[in-house]
């Protein structure tokens, strides 16, 4: 089975970004529960600078994650940026000091975060920025993407994409302008809709297809939360197989699952990192696939 080494984000546009095929999520760089500094800020660092090193040019992250913490240890690793880097942001949604997730989705709101992520990364335009789907209250979800287009119109952004968005919505954006990729949670043992009290996860299963027939990257979230709704018995088959670990496996199986799927594993320990990056080695057959599926 051929597995494509890149991907191309906005193919059809007049600035496609081509990466390679295995990003890297900075999420875990956070403190506990996605707040605050990181317990080994040197290790944080030290994961960004081999990102790059080797290899990797997809980064995702957030205003949010921290908050700001993210961007500023991207900033302070990586800046100035290698020119065929792609930090990818997300905006959206805020913290509250409890440590809860709001939508901050009004315009004025939206706009207050780009500013925010243009100023903590040092960029003076975002190449691609995820309008994060929240429920609660805040403005409808075409209000929101209108205002995502009309900060790409000023040049504030590059590329629009859309993050945790059902069919329904997904299928209202892409009629609405063009969307360059999608950021929805996908792991084998998690591809539907998951609700955890207040928070709505919308999987990436219900939304590949709409993806593959559009040339949508899918960028998914949570993608190693194995344990979640229950032991992934099947995935842990295929690693003991292999001799490999059960989150090299799912990663694997992500990648050779579409050629529009761009994983984005993260994790604060540099040794698990490159555990991470030797997933992408992992040639599984076409019967291995039948199993997992």
């Amino acid at each position: 089975m051929h597995i494509p080494k890149t991907i191309t984000i906005a193919a059809k546009s007049d600035h496609p970004l081509t990466v390679n095929r295995l990003g890297y999520g900075t999420m875990r760089l956070t403190g506990p529960q996605i707040y605050g500094e990181p317990a080994n800020r040197p290790e944080a660092l030290q994961i960004l600078k081999q990102a790059i090193k080797s290899g990797i040019n997809f980064l995702d992250t957030a205003d949010y994650y921290g908050e700001d913490v993210t961007n500023r240890l991207i900033a302070e690793a990586l800046y100035p940026y290698p020119k065929d880097l792609v930090i990818c942001t997300k905006v959206g949604g805020a913290r509250t000091p409890d440590k809860s997730w709001i939508p901050f989705n009004r315009p004025e709101n939206l706009r207050s975060s780009i500013d925010n992520n243009l100023r903590t990364l040092k960029q003076e335009q975002i190449s691609l920025v995820h309008f994060r789907a929240i429920a609660g209250a805040g403005a409808p979800f075409k209000e929101s993407m209108d205002a995502m287009f009309e900060l790409q119109k000023e040049g504030k952004i590059l590329h629009v994409g859309v993050s945790n968005v059902t069919r329904d919505e997904l299928q209202t954006a892409i009629a609405m302008g063009e969307i360059a990729t999608v950021e929805n949670m996908y792991g084998h043992a998690q591809r539907t809709t998951h609700k955890a009290g207040h928070m709505e996860s919308n999987g990436g299963e219900e939304v590949l297809d709409i993806c593959e027939q559009n040339g949508i990257p899918l960028i998914p979230y949570f993608s190693l939360f194995l344990s979640m709704p229950k032991k992934d018995v099947r995935m842990a088959e295929i690693a003991k197989k292999y001799g490999i670990s059960e989150v090299q496996a799912n990663i694997a199986w992500l990648l050779h699952r579409s050629p529009w799927i761009l994983p984005i594993p993260g994790t604060s320990s540099l040794k698990h990192f490159e555990e991470n990056l030797k997933a992408a080695e992992i040639q599984l057959t076409d019967e291995d696939m039948e199993f997992l599926d």
